[in-house]
């Protein structure tokens, strides 16, 4: 890396971020907070003065992958003769911490998702090879206090953190142990900071949350009175001038009141997709799930909301092979999926976390029954994405400009629903608004002809 005149020379910091899109987040918000220290991206681990692991815990093997790409990088710390900073964060530091560093000594950091604010210090302090090299604290509202209050954003779209935690305890999860109780941010903290994202040029913001839809941030200092719905923010946030679309995950079926249903029809920067984890189909495996609901109440919120936005569509999360699961309840996920139908699905084998209750409970499956399982969901789950891919053939939808396709002269963008949209165009056309007519569908994107550009990019 070169250095202006006079100016210090910059320090390369290499993020590898896991997981779900809380982590893409605190990925973000740990640039930030380093980008004072004088640290800027790159593009690879190799030379670089500082490499942040942003670690998962859901699964096993996610966990096992972690510790791979530490033995790797440990080499490279040897080869950079001890000069690169090796951290791991997020939620398997929050588990594992102790572990982490005993398991491998070239990391010389480990931070929980609460504690990445606090970065700066704990790299003061191992150049000074003094204090504690573990933060797991839970200090989620000194966190976003200490932030910075403005960002950088990567693009014409950028997800803005609304709530953080989890209080629902399902049997399988190891979120509440890892991101800790539920606990929103302040609606005016929000606004100031999807406001600058907006002058910077952002026009879709997506909402994050373990439990988006428990928000309940504190109301505008102008206003007062009671915490705010995620409903009412969402209205509030789609007066911001240069905010077109706003979304938000991960929601719970528990928390999806009817006014946030109402949002999805009477606001229209609240884009026609929503992500609503079922988990299974069985009434008996959502009890022993601990979730909280029944399959019935999850249909009814899929009519209500539906009624809300006809044009909505729908994502979810499946886990097959849950402890005690038997043929009959796995038929009756088969039997949601095929009474719902999904855009897009995400489905997995049940993995046991340590930790959680279902790790000690009786009837677990045998991989081979678990493998044929998914095997069975994904392809009806494949079979229903093709199908509302292809239903939008012929179509001309609005695109969200996001970047260059692999091709030359090649751009791409999300449609209304989350799609990926490839179509021939301009590099002056990222971050506008464009209709594209389209023409082809796969799995996994669309691709069609520009008919015109709505909006250029602000």
């Amino acid at each position: 890396m070169t250095a202006t005149p006079d100016a210090k020379p910059l320090k390369g910091l290499f993020i590898r971020t896991h997981g779900c899109q809380m982590n893409v987040y605190d990925s973000e918000r740990i640039r930030d907070v380093l980008k004072p220290l004088g640290y800027a991206p790159v593009d690879a681990p190799e030379g670089a003065d500082l490499v942040v692991i942003n670690t998962c815990h859901i699964r096993e093997k996610a966990t096992e992958k972690v510790y791979s790409e530490l033995g790797r990088l440990k080499q490279m710390k040897l080869a950079s003769g001890g000069k690169m900073t090796i951290a791991v964060a997020g939620c398997v530091a929050q588990a594992e911490g102790a572990e982490i560093i005993r398991r491998q000594p070239a990391v010389d950091l480990v931070l929980g998702p609460q504690a990445y604010h606090k970065l700066p210090e704990m790299i003061a302090r191992a150049s000074r090879a003094v204090g504690d090299r573990l933060e797991t604290e839970f200090d989620t509202i000194e966190k976003f206090d200490a932030l910075p209050k403005t960002r950088d954003p990567d693009g014409p779209a950028a997800f803005v953190s609304v709530q953080e935690g989890c209080d629902k305890f399902c049997t399988f999860c190891v979120v509440p142990y890892t991101r800790g109780a539920e606990m929103s941010r302040s609606v005016d903290d929000i606004v100031a900071e999807v406001r600058d994202l907006a002058a910077k040029g952002v026009r879709e913001v997506t909402l994050l949350g373990q439990n988006v839809n428990a928000f309940h941030g504190a109301a505008p200092r102008l206003e007062g009175g009671a915490d705010w719905t995620l409903g009412q923010l969402v209205r509030h946030l789609s007066k911001i001038g240069g905010i077109e679309r706003i979304r938000y995950t991960t929601s719970h079926p528990r928390d999806m009141d009817a006014d946030l249903i109402a949002a999805h029809g009477d606001t229209a920067a609240m884009m026609p997709f929503l992500h609503l984890p079922v988990q299974s189909g069985s009434d008996r495996i959502l009890k022993a799930m601990n979730r909280g609901h029944t399959a019935d109440h999850y249909r009814d919120i899929i009519a209500r909301v539906r009624k809300a936005r006809p044009d909505i569509a729908l994502a979810t999360d499946f886990i097959v092979g849950f402890p005690g699961e038997s043929d009959a309840d796995f038929e009756a996920t088969m039997q949601l999926a095929r009474d719902v139908g999904y855009a897009i699905a995400y489905s997995f084998k049940y993995s046991a976390r340590p930790g959680t209750p279902a790790t000690g409970m009786h009837g677990h499956l045998s991989e081979d029954v678990k493998d044929a399982r998914l095997q069975a969901l994904q392809s009806l789950l494949r079979d229903q994405q093709t199908a509302f891919n292809q239903s939008c053939i012929g179509r001309t939808i609005p695109v969200l400009v996001t970047g260059k396709g692999r091709n030359p002269g090649q751009m791409h963008g999300r449609s209304p629903y989350l799609q990926a949209v490839h179509f021939e165009g301009t590099e002056t056309q990222l971050g506008a608004l464009v209709d594209v007519q389209i023409l082809a569908a796969s799995l996994n994107s669309l691709s069609g002809d520009l008919v015109r550009v709505r909006e250029t990019a602000a």
